[in-house]
Parts: C-alpha cells; sequence; structure tokens
C-alpha cells in the first residue's frame, strides 16, 4: 500500500500521524516510508507514534545507522549463515536467498555471542535497506520492500533447538518493532512434511495480509523454479533456483553471493574454559538468587557506555535502565543471559539522555549457585 491507495480517511490518519513525528522524522525519510509505521498499528496514530519513537531511540542507543560502516562481524557468521543477497525482483525490491536447511544453526550459536548473532542479524537487514536506496535512485521509484527465498532443503528438527527458538523470539521481535512491513513476499521452498505440520497450527494465528506474502513449495521443484521466475528475472536468479546466473567457476549456487552454510568448524567454537580476565577488573560475588546493580551518572547525551565483564560458574543476566526523575525505570537494554562465562562480553551503547543508568547483573534464577563476576564499566562522554 502507498499513499496513492489511502482512502480519504486513511490520508487524514496520516497527515495527523505525519505532523506528530515532525520533531524527530528524517529530513530524508519519505511519505511512503513513514506509512508502513501506520499500517503496522492498523492506523492507530498514537500506537504509531510510540511505535516510531521507540524504534528511533533503539537506533541511537545501539548506533544502528553506523552499523554497516563501523561494526564488523565475526567471520563465522559470514562464512556459515546461509544468506546473501543476488539482486533483485521485478519490483526492484532486494532479493535475499537464506538456504536455513544447510545452515548448522547449533555449531554458529557455540560459536558467537547472542548479542553478536542479534546485531548481525541487523546488519543483514540495514544492508537490504542501503540496497532499496539504491534501487530507488536507479528505478526512478520508490523502493520499500524487499523479496525473500528460504531454502529449506536438508532441513532437520534439530536445528530448532531451544536456544535457536529463544533467540528466534527476539530477532522476530526487533524485525518487527524496527523493520514494520519491509517484506513484498516470501518464498519458502523444498518444505519437509514435519513444516508443513507445524504450519497448520500456526497458521490460524497468522494475519491475512501476512498469509498474503507467503508462497510454500514442497521438494517440486519445476513449481517452486516457476513461481520464482514469475516475479524475478532469471538472471537476478542463481541457476540452481532456476535462473541463468552462475559463479565465474560455473557454480550455480553463485557462492560467491550466497553462503549456502555447511558444518561449522569446532575451531570457532567458543571455550568451554572460562575466559581470561583483564588485571584492572572490579570483581563482585553475585549471589545465587540475587542481582547486583552498579549506577552509572552520565553528565551529557550522546555519551557511550561502554562494559566488559566475565563470570565463573555459569552464565548471568545483563540489562541497562535509566532511571527517570520520578524514579521510574526505563528499560534501555533488555536483559537477557550471557554466556559471559564462555567468552568476555564487550559491547557499548550511545546514551540519549543524560543521568542515572544502572547496570543489572541478575543471578535470581540461579537458586543455588552464587557467580563470581569481573567488570570494567567505563563512560565516554561526548564532544559534542
Amino acid at each position: 500500500m502507498d499513499l496513492a491507495q489511502l482512502s480519504p480517511e486513511k490520508r487524514i490518519l496520516f497527515d495527523q500521524f505525519a505532523a506528530t513525528v515532525a520533531d524527530c522524522r528524517r529530513p530524508d525519510y519519505s511519505d511512503d516510508q513513514l506509512l508502513k509505521w501506520l499500517i503496522a498499528r492498523d492506523f492507530n496514530v498514537a500506537k504509531a507514534e510510540t511505535m516510531f519513537r521507540q524504534s528511533l531511540e533503539w537506533r541511537q542507543t545501539n548506533q544502528v545507522d553506523k552499523i554497516l560502516d563501523t561494526w564488523t562481524p565475526p567471520e563465522v557468521l559470514i562464512k556459515y549463515y546461509a544468506i546473501g543477497t543476488t539482486g533483485k525482483d521485478k519490483f526492484n525490491c532486494p532479493l535475499w536467498i537464506n538456504a536455513f536447511g544447510r545452515m548448522d544453526v547449533s555449531g554458529i550459536l557455540q560459536s558467537v555471542s547472542k548479542r553478536d548473532y542479534l546485531r548481525y542479524i541487523v546488519y543483514i537487514t540495514e544492508m537490504s535497506h542501503r540496497l532499496m536506496i539504491q534501487n530507488t535512485a536507479l528505478s526512478g521509484k520508490p523502493v520499500l520492500h524487499q523479496t525473500l527465498i528460504i531454502d529449506l532443503a536438508e532441513f532437520s528438527l534439530n536445528q530448532l533447538s531451544k536456544q535457536f527458538m529463544d533467540i528466534g523470539i527476539d530477532t522476530t521481535n526487533i524485525c518487527l518493532s524496527n523493520y514494520p512491513e519491509g517484506i513484498r513476499r516470501v518464498f519458502i521452498i523444498n518444505v519437509p512434511q514435519v513444516f508443513s505440520a507445524v504450519f497448520n497450527i500456526v497458521k490460524p494465528f497468522l494475519s491475512s495480509a501476512t498469509l498474503a506474502k507467503l508462497r510454500i513449495f514442497t521438494h517440486d521443484a519445476k513449481a517452486w523454479k516457476d513461481a520464482l521466475l514469475e516475479e524475478i528475472d532469471s538472471d537476478q536468479l542463481p541457476a540452481h533456483y532456476g535462473g541463468t546466473m552462475i559463479d565465474p567457476d560455473g557454480n550455480p549456487f553463485c557462492l560467491t553471493k550466497i553462503s549456502m552454510g555447511g558444518v561449522v568448524p569446532k575451531s570457532y567454537y567458543l571455550s568451554t574454559k572460562s575466559p581470561e580476565r583483564g588485571d584492572q577488573m572490579k570483581s563482585e560475588l553475585v549471589p545465587a538468587g540475587n542481582r547486583k546493580r552498579i549506577e552509572i551518572h552520565v553528565e551529557k547525551t550522546k555519551s557511550l557506555i561502554r562494559w566488559e565483564f566475565v563470570t565463573e560458574d555459569g552464565d548471568v543476566g545483563f540489562q541497562i535502565v535509566y532511571i527517570k526523575g520520578d524514579g521510574e525505570e526505563v528499560i534501555i537494554l533488555p536483559k537477557t543471559r550471557v554466556n559471559s562465562h564462555q567468552m568476555m562480553e564487550i559491547g557499548e551503547i550511545a546514551c540519549i539522555y543524560s543521568g542515572t543508568y544502572v547496570i543489572e547483573f541478575d543471578n535470581s534464577y540461579s537458586y543455588f549457585r552464587s557467580k563470581k563476576l569481573w567488570y570494567n564499566i567505563d563512560v565516554v562522554k561526548s564532544e559534542c
């Protein structure tokens, strides 16, 4: 849906929404881009405004606008996270292929921190949005969506571990909250029988708009290749998927553009030994069933809070909150359990507020085991 398709009543709601977020809307943000937030909240102006502002704060806190230029993803994700882009569909939308069935999910999750995994999802999504901007400039028409092919060939139920399902929920929440209405079409191909059974359970909970974007195919290669070519030109599609694109060496999977996953070598796995701690780190004991809260005062907005920490005897929950003047706590970094007993957890956030922040190490879920914690926390003042 674009502005030209809006009824007079919905156009009025859009104008109201645009006015409410005018103070924080980027100059390069088109009306059609803005409309996606209103659609995501069923044209409820107040809810759309809340969603838009919360996403803006998320972007600022996590420095998302800089991620493509300042962050280098871990090598194991680049090599073994099975995804890549080969071009565009017939509507100029970026085309992505995710060979999920060939991906060693367990190996990946044993090789990177949860924070880096989720950051890589954001990195890929931001890359796709950059491609949308480029395609808009080349075509002269707004490009606001992407097309995704999910290939389940070689899929195994072992890929759907609890760890993956938990991180999948976080991935979904990030995408729905910060990249609304970003999909034009999803092709799911080589679907095994067991997936069909699961999908039939989930299907009643999906909206008609979501279902309209999905096209699902079994192992009938002719059927899904024909369907792909209806919406994607052959020169934009690898030969393996029914197109004409091949690598310089003739490879039909186009491995120069797409990672096809594969088994992650154990040399990438996080060590089972406790990571080494720095000499200058402070130490604390986080008792069983308890939390450790550390207050940090930030004098200037845009300052950075940087942290590094390790633990002994298991993982620990980690979150950051901001304390408002009336004492209300605002979640800045949602709580997540961190495998800091396997590798040092390192990160930073940009502070969009001055005042008091609280960094919390949570061991409340561990009834019998205390956790030894070593940490460094620094505030790097903004020069602005």
